[in-house]
């Protein structure tokens, strides 16, 4: 199965997929509920304007539905994926090495959802300044790309190969 290099897709392995949506489940259910009876506990309590537990109670459900949002884009768009062939191209799901032109140092990530990372290795999101300028390039390949500061850089690639993590 060949992988989408489309920037919107995010590319999960099964593991990270079944653990964003057991996530969105827990925040959905037990979490949203648990957050309503602290407001109405806290709005219980009466004044609402100076009532502490209220107001850190709204600000968390605040950032908990924001998470919410966040997993039902992201399961929405996620290509679960089967290991990307061993041939050199990068693509969502290969562990990329490369490095800077000029520089004998190299460095490697994950190309793939930040959720998916795992401690071992970095991960950059195929829509970052360099996971973009990198999709479809073959080991042996000069990229160039803009980063947040705006120099544009150059790199290598040196090797891809798929995640087996």
């Amino acid at each position: 199965m060949t992988q989408s290099t489309d920037p919107a897709i995010i590319w999960l392995t099964q593991d990270a997929h079944d653990k964003l949506a057991a996530e969105l489940a827990d925040l959905k259910g037990p979490k949203r509920q648990e957050i309503i009876d602290r407001i109405s506990a806290a709005r219980d309590e009466g004044d609402l304007k100076e009532n502490g537990g209220y107001h850190a109670a709204k600000d968390e459900q605040g950032k908990q539905e924001a998470r919410i949002r966040q997993l039902e884009d992201m399961l929405r768009r996620a290509e679960v994926g089967e290991t990307p062939p061993d041939d050199g191209i990068v693509e969502p799901g290969m562990v990329v090495t490369y490095r800077f032109v000029g520089d004998d140092e190299t460095e490697t990530f994950l190309l793939g959802a930040r959720e998916i990372e795992d401690d071992s290795i970095p991960t950059f999101s195929p829509q970052s300044p360099l996971g973009s300028a990198i999709l479809g390039a073959k080991t042996g390949d000069t990229v160039t790309y803009a980063a947040p500061n705006g120099k544009h850089l150059e790199v290598e690639i040196v090797d891809a190969k798929p995640y087996a993590g």
